[in-house]
């Protein structure tokens, strides 16, 4: 019979986990006997949680916050999983408890802290929040100096960590410093340094270093590709894609997502087949690309595919791969699935909100949407609303004719989230106005709109209301506002030919065709297409 201490012997031998279960039973065994201060095992029990695919940075961080959170080692895991995950600004506040607390830091600490802080730039850059790319910029200025003073800044590692911060804030010329001052330069100084070039579009210089390198490898021929990938040079990334000395998971990824940049969405989740026959092992990158393809094709049978892989994998479906997951059952119309996903999740950023209002109000569910917004408001202070947000509150307003609380709903939003209205926003309260026959105060609403924002989408919106409600005076109205931003097209003139048609004003039906031929506009026959089961 094994004793507590024997058990307890056998763990601490133990190299690694083999799933979250396995974490969960000995988290309860240690706990139980006691045991819980062992440091060895509560290292092995937060490396694994916090790192592994088959882990949970939620589960590592209850973990951590249940020690002392003074030990070294553990305190740079979580900086190091952190600067991975979709919470980087997460290992900005434990690398600072390091530094408040004392606790002794070594030259992983600097390394994970500056990788933390590249990643809070680039997300800082997403979502547009100057002020606080600022402070991260000078935190990363802050670590520099730490590092120089502890003499690690000759550290290969902390230099090329050095140098993607300050490609990520920009500032190409320090980044090129550090690396002209590298004793000595690894490939990837060279690929990180080329890189930084590529950033900022200044590719003669990023060519001339290229063509210098003593010595390529994968990550270098990536750099080229993303390059394509990134300004949608499609064809010369497939080139070089098939061309490529050796291909690894990045380079795979690079193309996948290449096709879904350009919506060539069959063209990814054919190259993810190949990737499959290859046996590269498919990454959260590559899932979340082909998930994002499965979205907009309505391929849900792969998607489902990609789900019951992870679940057999046991894989922990957190991060950009839950609103993945997530997003792909809403657009697919699987809401149920949606739900499961979005209640198990135990952390839900605000696009998982957004992918779960949006599905609802799109397929009609506009209650179920508005009080999942509500629900979303009262937890102010783990999440808030954002643009998208209130684009599908719009949405599910105007599926539902609440004409009241859309006009309240874009009101709050100026107010008290201090968004400012876009297009798409507008776009949504003309269609929710005009739709259900407020047509003067959607006219009146464009009227208002900056010249910014005006979009022919707006104008022909009303026009198609315009027919429904049979407003003609209205309709010539938007109709000399289209020809006014855009060259007009073959349905803005069939559109109005109809609403004189109904009106029983032949003449101008008439003088209408006639401008149409003489402008030289012609009609396109429409067309439709159904997906047949193999």
């Amino acid at each position: 019979m094994c004793t507590g201490q024997s058990i307890l012997s056998k763990l601490l031998r133990l190299q690694c986990f083999s799933s979250m279960k396995e974490v969960e039973q000995v988290q309860a065994f240690i706990t139980k006997t006691g045991n819980f201060n062992s440091t060895s095992l509560i290292t092995k029990l937060v490396n694994f949680t916090s790192l592994s695919p088959l882990g949970s940075i939620f589960h590592a961080q209850s973990l951590f916050e249940e020690t002392s959170m003074d030990d070294p080692f553990i305190c740079n895991t979580m900086i190091r999983a952190y600067a991975r995950s979709v919470f980087p600004i997460k290992a900005i506040y434990v690398y600072n408890h390091m530094q408040e607390s004392n606790i002794g830091s070594d030259h992983f600490t600097y390394n994970f802290a500056l990788k933390a802080c590249a990643r809070v730039l680039k997300c800082v850059e997403e979502d547009d929040e100057k002020c606080v790319g600022f402070e991260i910029f000078r935190k990363g200025i802050e670590i520099h100096c730490r590092v120089l003073k502890l003499g690690f800044d000759h550290d290969s590692y902390i230099q090329n960590s050095l140098v993607f911060v300050y490609s990520q804030c920009g500032s190409v010329r320090l980044a090129r410093q550090v690396f002209d001052e590298m004793t000595e330069r690894s490939v990837a100084s060279w690929n990180v340094m080329i890189s930084a070039y590529d950033q900022v579009n200044d590719f003669e210089a990023a060519d001339y270093l290229f063509d210098l390198m003593p010595q390529r490898n994968v990550v270098s021929w990536n750099t080229l590709l993303f390059r394509y990938v990134k300004f949608r040079e499609i064809e010369a990334a497939k080139e070089l894609f098939r061309e490529m000395p050796e291909r690894d998971a990045v380079s795979w990824n690079s193309m996948i997502a290449g096709y879904v940049q350009v919506k060539d969405y069959n063209g990814a989740l054919n190259l993810f087949h190949e990737m499959q026959i290859a046996h590269v092992e498919a990454t959260e990158v590559t899932l979340t690309s082909v998930l994002g393809a499965c979205a907009e094709t309505g391929a849900l049978d792969i998607g489902m595919k990609v789900h019951e892989s992870l679940k057999e994998k046991q894989y922990k479906i957190e991060g950009y791969l839950s609103i993945a997951l997530l997003d792909m059952y809403a657009k697919c119309g699987k809401l149920n699935s949606a739900w499961e996903v979005f209640n198990e999740l135990k952390v839900k950023p605000v696009s998982c909100w957004n992918a779960m209002i949006v599905g609802l109000a799109v397929h009609g569910h506009s209650e179920e949407a508005l009080e999942l917004f509500s629900s979303m408001e009262k937890r102010h202070e783990e999440v808030k609303p954002n643009r998208v947000t209130f684009i599908g509150v719009l949405i599910a307003c105007s599926h539902k004719g609440l004409v009241e609380e859309g006009r309240q709903y874009f009101k709050h939003m100026v107010k008290k989230y201090l968004i400012v209205p876009d297009k798409k926003h507008y776009g949504c309260m003309i269609d929710l106005l005009s739709r259900w026959r407020f047509l003067d105060e959607a006219y009146q609403m464009i009227k208002t709109v900056p010249d910014s924002e005006t979009s022919s989408v707006l104008w022909r919106t009303l026009l198609s209301a315009c027919r429904v409600h049979g407003n003609v005076e209205l309709a010539e109205v938007c109709f000399r506002q289209l020809s006014k931003l855009e060259p007009l097209k073959d349905a803005d003139y069939v559109l109005l030919s109809n609403i004189y048609a109904e009106a029983e004003r032949w003449d101008d039906v008439e003088l209408l065709r006639s401008d149409m031929i003489n402008t030289g506009v012609l009609r396109v026959l429409g067309c439709s297409h159904i997906e047949m089961m193999k």
